[in-house]
């Protein structure tokens, strides 16, 4: 079960790890997990957050970088494999493999638009024309009538994530991850030392790591939590799939999962280190997430304390490597799929996409917020639900062991396929019908 054709690889193991690091580090947990943090509790939300993480990518990461490296494809050929393998025919796997491309192809195309208005916030901040503005100001220049003036950098975006992605996987994402990643996360770590050596931020630590036992009964704690570690461990079907598409037979894909679980929980955490001591300092209290916090808030309390103009820098360009490698992995899956469906070359397939990108991104600009939100609240989990379905309930068991425990010295327990097969599959059907309920629970 598996595409013999010649198919770019990693050239190391710590760049397919960066790789998937930098697909889940993103703007949920830059301006969502901090609020949630700030909203429940502390260690009251991460501890739930936690026990979903741990749940998720020892299951859903894993099966997703296996399902990939086994069918040496994207979305339309693994699950096209799967319905072979079980019923004799690609034609219904290949048209459900489908929906995650589609998905994350509309879902890159709104991410686009954001990655834009972070390289205008860079700008702005490198020229000092953020300090002559209010937040509300510089946030509704993107939004109202002014709003074309972003068309420049939002084609910026896409130039550079075009740039990356036509050098292929070894020569340009894993490359671009290998520099964005760890630069994400020195800059990061400086913020937040820096912050910590100021006056207030004692107050954002106590409250950060508090703990309050009856706040573990609410519901509202579970959900929120699930929701998180669901959308910032990026299994949707597509990415991760496509990313481990890539992968040779040597890797040990649940340490690789594993790492990447790590890395991306510490992304978030430190992202709350930031931003919760930042509106400490300033005096004001963090109570909800979104664009807002990164457009208006923190840039208002960046500017207010000490050597603030250098701080909103080193933010906005840390953000940038977080998008951009974030931005990469989108569109990675359709691009892989227009090149296999049609047998371009690299170049042209990531051409057709840069400019579909552009295009249909400048079109929906104005009503980016409901895009992202319809995506992310439907197509992600969907597309989540669908390749668990092909890999544990479609594929056969046997195979799905094989796969998972290959190039390891010692399988993995006996826990892992039902918990997969039954337990994932449940929290992805939660997650889904949560979110269409309730509007998104990202």
């Amino acid at each position: 079960m598996s595409n013999h054709t010649k198919r770019d690889s990693w050239t190391s193991k710590w760049g397919f790890i960066l790789a998937c690091i930098g697909s889940a580090v993103g703007m949920g947990n830059i301006w969502l997990f901090p609020a949630r943090i700030s909203a429940y509790g502390g260690a009251t939300f991460l501890i739930p957050y936690l026990i979903f993480v741990v749940i998720i990518a020892s299951t859903g990461v894993i099966g997703e970088m296996a399902f990939g490296r086994a069918t040496r494809s994207g979305p339309v050929g693994a699950f096209g494999q799967a319905t072979q393998q079980r019923f004799g025919t690609q034609k219904p796997g290949r048209l459900l493999g489908l929906i995650p491309v589609l998905g994350s192809l509309a879902l890159a195309i709104g991410y686009s638009v954001v990655v834009g208005w972070i390289f205008k916030y860079l700008f702005l901040s490198l020229s000092g024309g953020l300090k002559e503005l209010n937040g509300v100001d510089a946030f509704d220049s993107l939004f109202g009538t002014t709003a074309v003036s972003n068309v420049g950098w939002q084609v910026l975006g896409m130039l550079v994530t075009v740039a990356i992605m036509a050098f292929g996987i070894g020569k340009g994402i894993e490359k671009a991850n290998k520099l964005m990643i760890p630069l994400f996360y020195a800059l990061f770590i400086g913020l937040a030392i820096y912050l910590f050596t100021l006056t207030g931020s004692r107050d954002a630590y106590r409250y950060i790591f508090l703990l309050d036992p009856a706040g573990l009964r609410d519901p509202m704690v579970w959900v929120y939590a699930l929701g998180q570690a669901f959308f910032s461990l990026s299994i949707a079907g597509n990415g991760t799939l496509i990313y481990g598409s890539y992968l040779g037979k040597d890797a040990n894909i649940p340490a690789d999962a594993k790492m990447v679980a790590i890395f991306d929980t510490c992304a978030a955490v430190l992202s709350a280190l930031v931003i919760l001591p930042a509106m400490a300092v300033a005096g004001q209290q963090l109570t909800t997430g979104g664009p807002g916090l990164m457009f208006i808030f923190l840039p208002n309390v960046l500017k207010s304390i000490p050597v603030g103009g250098i701080l909103l820098i080193i933010f906005f360009l840390a953000v940038i490597f977080a998008g951009l490698t974030s931005l990469v992995n989108l569109f990675e899956a359709p691009t892989a799929t227009i090149q296999e469906q049609f047998h371009l070359s690299r170049p042209v397939a990531v051409s057709i996409i840069g400019v579909i990108g552009i295009v249909v991104g400048l079109i929906i600009a104005p009503i980016v917020s409901g895009w992202m939100d319809v995506c992310s609240i439907y197509f992600c989990p969907l597309g989540a639900l669908l390749a668990a379905v092909m890999f544990f309930w479609v594929c056969r068991k046997d195979f799905v062991l094989d796969q998972v425990n290959l190039a390891r010295s010692k399988p993995l327990g006996r826990w892992f396929y039902p918990m997969a097969k039954y337990v994932l599959c449940l929290v992805t059907v939660l997650v889904l019908i949560l979110g269409a309920v309730n509007g998104g629970i990202g």
